[in-house]
């Protein structure tokens, strides 16, 4: 369903005013890979989505996605889920403006059935039990349905790569597992993923994978993990 894109990393670092924010991170993606980026606050693990995503130009290092290497094409590309500082949701505004604002950008020029239709199925695949019409306010949405919804506006931008940051920060175990699940089901549709946490999901107790539920998804291959130091992120 999707068309997920490699991700290579040689040695990418990033340095702020005030030192290294992440220093000589090596990572490679293939096509429909999840990787969870773990890291405590600080360790630069938000740059590196950004980076990754093309929101951010490296100090040194090299990135090629989609076998592009310069910010402004690997962003053709690449899409952000929720990002906290970054992207955050409108807390006045529902559920069915943030679609309708976001169909506006590369779905502007479809109907309205269209742009419901396929908000329907980016919300179903996000994991939210919401209609595209759903007029609950942002700020009446808990954590993870807040997670999710940034995750189906991502998914209207159609994109290869996308990257989500905090995934389990204010979620309790049975929720971060429901949330992983959810973007192993992407995964195994083709999507390639990065998502940033503090302590990555627990490998799977036999079989060596995690097992998807969405009709038509391949089996997903298990969850690769990169760690970050704990370093002081400025």
């Amino acid at each position: 369903m999707f068309t997920g894109v490699a991700v290579r990393a040689d040695d990418l670092s990033l340095r702020g005013g005030h030192g290294w924010v992440y220093r000589e991170v090596t990572a490679e993606a293939a096509p429909g890979a999840l990787t969870a980026v773990a890291g405590q606050a600080g360790s630069g693990r938000t740059s590196l989505l950004l980076t990754l995503a093309g929101r951010m130009k490296p100090t040194a290092g090299t990135l090629t996605v989609a076998g592009r290497h310069t910010p402004r094409t690997i962003r053709r590309v690449a899409a952000l889920g929720l990002v906290d500082g970054v992207n955050d949701l409108e807390p006045a505004l529902s559920v069915a403006e943030h679609l309708r604002e976001r169909a506006r950008g590369p779905l502007g020029s479809r109907r309205g059935g269209r742009q419901e239709t396929r908000a329907g199925v980016a919300l179903e695949l996000a994991g939210l039990e919401r209609s595209p019409g759903d007029r609950t306010l942002v700020r009446a949405l808990d954590r993870e349905q807040r997670v999710r919804l940034g995750l189906a506006l991502a998914l209207l931008d159609e994109p290869g790569l996308l990257v989500l940051d905090n995934v389990d920060t204010g979620l309790d175990a049975v929720r971060r597992a429901a949330l992983w699940a959810t973007l192993t089901e992407l995964a195994a549709l083709g999507l390639t993923v990065f998502a940033a946490c503090t302590e990555p999901p627990e490998p799977p107790r036999a079989g060596g994978t995690l097992e998807t539920t969405t009709p038509g998804a391949a089996k997903a291959r298990p969850v690769g993990t990169l760690r970050l130091p704990g370093q002081e992120e400025r």
